[in-house]
């Protein structure tokens, strides 16, 4: 019976050593590396998520003057209770932050004497307010029912925000919204996460 031996020389196969880098090809792919995580970053916060700064008191007690937030840029289409970042021009000439009160074919009531809205004739609750809504800047008819990509928004701090009640801002248009706001990053100590909010 033949059998196939392997058979020893008694020598180890070695490897070649690697090849040793030079500094300058250690320090252009250290560079390559970073660049490449600087455009990945940017793509992100172009595309995906941006960084906005909130400035005045009009969304108190929820947002306040100096908060820096993250928004997502991905809202297929605004719901109600969505804190937003508004870009349609304004007699402001600048984005604003605003909460959706009610959109496209909701009707929309504010009794300002009892500092209470109405949404579809439901009373809407609002536990998130840092004042009453009171103030009634005279740019519409109340009941008002919204067309199919309206949006109505307003501040929590409703005796200090301009918003969809007045004229200078008016009904928001779906196409200006920029995105979503997610988190409130800064400052650290009041880190939140902003999920969906439920009206019931």
């Amino acid at each position: 019976m033949n059998e196939e031996l392997e058979i020893s020389t008694g020598m180890q196969e070695t490897e070649p050593a690697p090849e040793k880098r030079t500094f300058a090809q250690l320090l252009v792919d250290f560079v390559s590396v970073i660049a490449s995580s600087i455009v990945a970053i940017m793509i992100i916060f172009t595309f995906v998520f941006r960084i906005v700064g909130v400035s005045g008191p009009s969304m108190m007690n929820t947002l306040h003057n100096g908060d820096w937030l993250l928004v997502s840029a991905f809202l297929t289409e605004p719901e109600r209770g969505d804190i937003v970042i508004v870009t349609q021009p304004n007699s402001f000439n600048e984005p604003i932050v605003k909460r959706v009160i009610a959109v496209g074919g909701d009707t929309i009531d504010i009794d300002f004497e009892s500092a209470t809205v109405y949404i579809n004739g439901e009373v809407l609750n609002e536990p998130y307010l840092g004042s009453p809504t009171t103030t009634d800047e005279l740019a519409w008819e109340y009941p008002l029912t919204l067309k199919e990509g309206q949006v109505f928004v307003m501040g929590d701090n409703r005796q200090h925000s301009t918003d969809s009640r007045s004229p200078d801002i008016g009904l928001i248009d779906e196409n200006y919204i920029l995105g979503q706001v997610m988190v409130r990053f800064s400052p650290v100590s009041s880190f939140k996460f902003f999920g969906d909010y439920d009206y019931e």
